[in-house]
């Protein structure tokens, strides 16, 4: 069978120039999933559940009790690690107070971070993220026992093993392991991290939320530990009026960074992990729900949600009790160790790639307005050895085709690749085979477009 002219261009193009890039595979990255223990996560889980409740609104002067208590434990789990790895994590705790529907007296809402300092690009900061507190069925009760052993202290446990296991090796770009506050009464603990980012000048590549990770028997009995959903915006939520005329009629819609960070985030299971695959959600978090990345997302910085595959919601929000037999709430038995260690595996080795990758592309461009030929161009990125341009069918999920284009040239034309029928983007490749994730072409598909918010009652 003859294969159509653009086809059989997309094929020839690819093969040719695939051999002349470096080898992307990354034997460290299978040995940083291999360090993530399911032990240690559960001892942090049992920790956190300790404490009785960690509800924003609690006890913050305890030492046993309540939302400090937590906290502080956190914040010295970390400086243990940071002992440990000769003082690669400096820990910080900053702090807003606010006032909302859920926090009408005011409360100060505590963050606790851990940052590891990039060696060569400091700036460039990679973010993982859960939330400490909890709560039960009335999100005022901040007085009954509220374990939360899933929601959230699963993602607090992936974020403190990371810390452990990746603070064993060394990057380029920073990485920040962050222990969030408040999010339960309105997101504040995002939103302190957003503001403390921007303060500090951060250029924010990614920041991974993980809120309830740690369950694999969804509430109807359905069984799934070989999946894990990553939801990510479509279109940004700091896009212009005049980006967004832009981006209706040329395409974008399923480009943000943040999409391209859930299509990196797809490929590394594929490659690094052993029977756990990504779903991708082309949602910026579960219909009509919410999580902490989004303030990230509103302040212009990509950012994923990293959830369980199937929930169980008898296990979410709810007050401890027994009716008819049935038990509810968020208690320890129902977080699957095996199924997080999996969804914490995830994390490292995308930070870890991430770190080590250069920066992803700016000022990606494309040309060829009625032409049979695409060019696309780019700026050059420090520290590349080149870049790969990436095509892909306008209803593909995933990237298809790329070639290879070594550094010194910035920009590649495709013979016979015609610009419509095509989404285009490109891709930042070290000497060693470390690859950035696709960048979309304009501003829909940029990752640099942190934008400045004021502070929410500072």
């Amino acid at each position: 069978m003859r294969l159509p002219l653009t086809l059989a261009a997309l094929l020839v193009a690819g093969a040719a120039n695939a051999q002349q890039a470096p080898s992307t595979d990354q034997p460290l990255l299978r040995t940083i999933a291999a360090d993530v223990d399911p032990k240690a996560l559960e001892s942090t889980i049992r920790a956190l559940v300790g404490f009785g409740t960690r509800h924003t609104l609690s006890d913050t002067r305890s030492d046993k009790r309540g939302i400090g208590a937590a906290r502080r434990w956190a914040k010295a789990r970390f400086e243990a690690i940071g002992k440990d790895c000769g003082g690669c994590l400096t820990v910080e705790t900053p702090a807003q107070t606010f006032t909302g529907k859920r926090a009408p007296n005011g409360v100060e809402v505590m963050d606790v971070l851990a940052i590891q300092k990039g060696t060569t690009d400091p700036n460039r900061v990679i973010l993982i993220a859960g939330h400490i507190d909890s709560r039960v069925t009335d999100v005022m009760d901040f007085t009954s026992d509220a374990p939360g052993a899933n929601d959230d202290a699963s993602g607090v446990a992936a974020v403190i093993e990371a810390a452990r296991v990746l603070s064993k090796h060394r990057y380029a770009a920073t990485l920040v392991f962050a222990v969030l506050s408040g999010e339960e009464q309105g997101l504040y603990g995002g939103k302190v991290l957003a503001d403390y980012a921007r303060a500090q000048g951060w250029k924010v590549e990614a920041d991974l939320n993980n809120d309830i990770v740690g369950n694999s028997r969804g509430q109807s009995g359905v069984m799934d530990n070989t999946h894990v959903r990553v939801f990510s915006e479509g279109t940004k939520a700091v896009e212009t009026p005049e980006q967004a005329n832009s981006r209706r009629y040329n395409g974008g819609e399923v480009d943000s960074p943040s999409r391209n960070l859930a299509r990196y985030l797809d490929g590394l299971a594929d490659r690094y992990l052993t029977n756990f695959d990504v779903v991708m959600v082309y949602r910026t978090d579960r219909y009509g729900r919410g999580g902490d990345q989004v303030p990230l997302l509103e302040a212009g910085y990509p950012a994923v949600r990293v959830t369980e595959a199937v929930e169980n919601y008898d296990r979410q929000h709810q007050t401890l009790r027994t009716e008819n037999g049935k038990a509810y709430g968020d208690t320890i038995d129902g977080v699957d160790f095996a199924y997080l260690a999996q969804v914490t595996r995830l994390n490292t080795v995308a930070m870890a790639s991430l770190a080590s990758a250069p920066a992803p592309p700016a000022g990606v461009k494309i040309e060829g307005a009625v032409s049979p030929d695409t060019k696309v161009s780019w700026s050059p990125t420090p520290d590349a050895a080149g870049h790969k341009v990436w095509w892909r069918g306008t209803t593909d999920p995933t990237w298809r085709f790329s070639r290879w284009v070594p550094a010194g040239d910035t920009a590649t034309t495709l013979k016979d690749v015609v610009i419509d029928d095509f989404f285009f983007g490109v891709s930042s490749v070290s000497a060693d085979g470390w690859e950035s994730p696709v960048v979309f072409p304009g501003a829909a598909g940029s990752f640099e477009s942190a934008v400045t918010a004021p502070a929410i009652n500072k």
